[in-house]
């Protein structure tokens, strides 16, 4: 299998990684929002988010890893932005 080698793939597949870990961890993430700790919360699921997804793309891809953590924000926190907490 060949690398990942631009931009528009490696968004789809960082959104793609994001959003199964979103849908297999909704009540986690809810809760998490509401307390102020997804990221600490999901450290886990993240980081096997992240290591799927260097495995796939290209390293030498220009700011691979800006689409990785956009895809956390767009996917993963926007998808539970009703979620009531006092950070938003």
């Amino acid at each position: 299998m060949s690398l990942i080698s631009n931009e528009k793939d490696a968004a789809r597949l960082a959104r793609t990684i994001m959003s199964d870990i979103a849908l297999y961890n909704q009540d986690k993430i809810r809760k998490s929002i509401k307390n102020d700790s997804l990221f600490e919360d999901m450290a886990d699921q993240l980081e096997e988010g992240r290591k799927l997804y260097d495995s796939r793309v290209d390293p030498s891809l220009p700011g691979r890893w800006t689409l990785y953590n956009r895809a956390i924000v767009d996917v993963l926190v926007k998808r539970f932005a009703d979620t009531d907490s006092d950070i938003w």
